[in-house]
């Protein structure tokens, strides 16, 4: 009967979940879910919440931008006309951007960074500038300090409902109303550090989110303000407002914020936009130290107060939010990712190069974008991607695999297809080692039988539409390993007389020891279990008995099967078999059934339960000498030297194995420990010194132990002195 080895069994690679399979040594990359697709490289698709891969929406570059960063965007131009107008940094320029791409430099500013622009419909232009915040005003050509606040940093700027400019600012966490004359007004001094975000409410209060404690606060008109919520991320960046009056939030924690938290206010330095992730115990940007929850997250506050939480970013950072055409759209980075949340499912809309979305803004048919690193604007066009191309992410086999099979779900309307190619290599990242990508191929079945073997694969797909889009929403590839030989990490013996039985173990008739005998008087006791419990076994004694123990992997995660065989040591004849088919890691049997002497076991390790036999791999390995001794110790000699009172001298002599103890008693008295004339109780023969002090007491007993644990008594008492 077959018994089950530890550390064997399958484990199977997995890609975002993996289907069950009946052959074990096949294997499965499958992804069929948002994740999955999103571990990839995404051009002209989308994906949604349930991860379902078709054309996105087109978005238009409208302008690419020669500046290091571009920080704000308002719509709107210079007099009325159409475009937009955006803040960068580090030189602090405001351009506008018209609606056929021109760019064009409006003012640059003292201050590195503008955070914040604001475009009236006259053509007016406002920008908030950081450090050493101002309130710039850009009209007919002409540029001038509007409001200088006397704050480090200008964060949003909004129209109030009458007219007066809002001017959000940190590190004091104020929020100012400036007149036309430039006048300003504390309007609401926060206890926060900074005032990051802002959103003028259609009833004339105004909607703040903060940075330093994450508060969501509403203003009123009469000036008294009301937390409605106070987030877990220290960060509110982005706030919107649906029809129905349900606001939105964008929350962040992260070392890529714009706002840096990491430092005391009062030396405030502005971290850049692609800051980067430090280490988990290192404060950054917005992200406390130690901080393992996700880095952004979408909230929703209902007209009623109800705050609930749309969707977590583990990775991605939040920058902006906007809702617009019936749906709230979410601008992140450190991927440059635009999403949308609508029937509350989150659906990707456009992945582009640049690292990270900043800002957005209203749009006929979608919102206009504006990102950085590198610097540019996009707009969302009412018309569908016609071609669109997935890239899956780099799938590691483990190792050298031979690739099977390609298969997919989804729907081709009419006039629409979807195309796969394939390439493998042995790098994990993807280089010129790499095989070419395969000819495009259709059907929903593909064989990989032409792919080159590798560690690594992927597999593309690119989809066509003249009317309906494709849809994908599931892709398995398979694979299997080269099959790699077990390896045998170690084999010997446990001590003699260990053995290993499972936990749930309980002999009926045969009799066990739970632990090697203790020696507390001249009678022995059962001890406690020793401590020795891997968890599916436990350690019991029975004397006699030797227990072979193996740790054993396989590289293809293969089950193993194990087969156990002898020969005395000295010989170089041929291996006896002592047991096959075994799936435990150990293996004990009765030594008495051998004579005694010096063997050598050999443990075979095969994957054969996971392979065809002619594949199947063989490892061995050849133990160190074991000693199998079930004789005990006998007393060759025994005197009792004159003139040392109670003295006596017995020499013992094991024929295989060193002693170990030695113990004797005094008419039945407690058990004492025996020295050896030579000060160490180690070798095959050993003269010991009991001192009886006693000159001839009537029973004086002799207990030996060797190093095989056999035991012997000797009555001295009745023992003649030999020489």
């Amino acid at each position: 009967m077959k018994r089950r080895a530890a550390g064997t069994g399958l484990a199977l690679f997995l890609l975002l979940g993996l289907a069950p399979l009946a052959a074990t040594q096949v294997h499965i990359f499958q992804t069929q879910n948002q994740a999955g697709f999103l571990a990839g490289t995404l051009e002209g698709v989308s994906v949604d919440s349930l991860g379902r891969m078709t054309l996105a929406p087109r978005a238009e570059r409208v302008a690419s931008i020669g500046e290091p960063f571009l920080l704000s965007a308002a719509g709107g131009g210079i007099g009325g006309g159409d475009g937009w107008v955006v803040g960068t940094g580090n030189a602090g320029k405001v351009l506008r951007i018209d609606s056929k791409g021109k760019v064009s430099e409006l003012f640059a500013a003292p201050e590195p960074e503008v955070f914040a622009v604001w475009a009236d419909p006259d053509g007016t232009v406002f920008a908030g500038t950081s450090p050493r915040g101002k309130v710039y005003r850009i009209a007919n050509g002409k540029s001038d300090v509007f409001f200088d606040p006397g704050e480090t940093y200008i964060w949003a700027l909004a129209r109030a409902k009458d007219g007066g400019l809002l001017v959000a600012t940190g590190t004091q966490g104020k929020l100012f109303k400036v007149g036309a004359d430039g006048r300003g007004q504390v309007l609401y001094d926060s206890d926060d550090t900074h005032l990051r975000s802002m959103e003028v409410l259609p009833d004339g209060d105004v909607l703040l989110g903060t940075a330093g404690e994450g508060l969501i606060l509403r203003l009123g008109k009469d000036g008294n303000a009301r937390t409605l919520y106070d987030a877990d991320e220290p960060e509110v960046v982005a706030l919107a407002v649906g029809p129905d009056g349900t606001c939105y939030a964008g929350v962040v924690a992260s070392e890529s914020s714009l706002v840096d938290l990491s430092q005391p206010a009062a030396g405030d330095a502005q971290a850049q936009p692609d800051a980067g992730a430090a280490g988990a115990d290192t404060a950054a940007g917005s992200r406390p130290a130690g901080a393992t929850g996700p880095r952004s997250e979408l909230l929703s506050i209902s007209p009623t107060g109800v705050v609930e939480s749309l969707w977590s970013f583990a990775g991605d950072t939040v920058y902006d939010v906007l809702w617009s055409r019936g749906r709230l759209w979410a601008a992140t980075g450190l991927e440059g990712k635009l999403y949308s949340w609508s029937d509350r499912q989150l659906l990707l809309e456009k992945d582009v190069d640049e690292r990270q979305i900043v800002a957005l803004l209203p749009g006929e048919a979608g919102p206009a974008f504006a990102t950085t690193n590198a610097a540019a604007l996009y707009r969302v066009t009412a018309r569908t991607e016609k071609t669109g191309t997935y890239t899956s992410a780099a799938l590691d086999a483990g190792q050298a695999a031979r690739f099977g099979t390609f298969r997919w779900r989804g729907e081709t309307p009419g006039g629409s297809a979807v195309r796969f190619s394939f390439r493998s290599g042995m790098s994990a990242e993807p280089d010129r080692t790499w095989s070419p990508w395969t000819a495009a191929k259709k059907g929903e079945e593909i064989a990989l039988e032409d792919l080159p073997r590798g560690r690594y694969v992927q597999w593309r797909a690119v989809m066509d539409s003249d009317s309906a889009p494709p849809v994908l929403y599931t892709a398995e590839l398979s694979y299997r390993q080269e099959n790699l030989s077990p390896r045998i990490d170690g084999f010997g013996a446990l001590e003699p007389g260990q053995i290993l039985v499972p936990q749930n173990f309980n002999p009926s008739n045969q009799v066990y020891e739970p632990a090697h005998p203790t020696r507390e008087g001249i009678f022995t006791t059962v001890g406690q279990p020793a401590d020795e419990d891997d968890g599916r076994t436990k350690p019991l004694w029975k004397k006699g008995f030797r227990t072979l123990r193996w740790t054993a992997s396989d590289p293809n995660q293969d089950g193993l099967e194990y087969e156990l065989s002898f020969r005395p040591a000295a010989s170089d004849g041929d291996w006896l078999r002592v047991a096959d088919e075994l799936e435990d890691n150990y293996y004990a049997f009765d030594a008495t059934s051998l004579p005694d002497g010096i063997y050598r076991f050999r443990l075979r390790a095969s994957d054969r339960p996971s392979n065809d036999p002619g594949s199947a791999q063989v490892a061995e390995r050849v133990s160190d000498p074991v000693v199998v001794d079930n004789t005990t110790p006998v007393l060759v000699k025994m005197d009792r030297p004159s003139g040392k009172g109670g003295q006596v001298r017995a020499t013992v002599r094991d024929a295989a194995s060193p002693l170990r103890e030695a113990m004797f008693s005094v008419d039945a008295q407690e058990w004492k420990p025996v020295p050896s004339a030579d000060g160490l109780i180690d070798g095959q023969t050993e003269t010991l010194v009991i001192e009886t002090g006693n000159a001839r007491p009537a029973l004086l007993l002799l207990r030996v132990t060797d190093a095989s644990y056999n035991v012997v008594t000797f009555n001295l008492s009745e023992a003649r002195d030999a020489k």
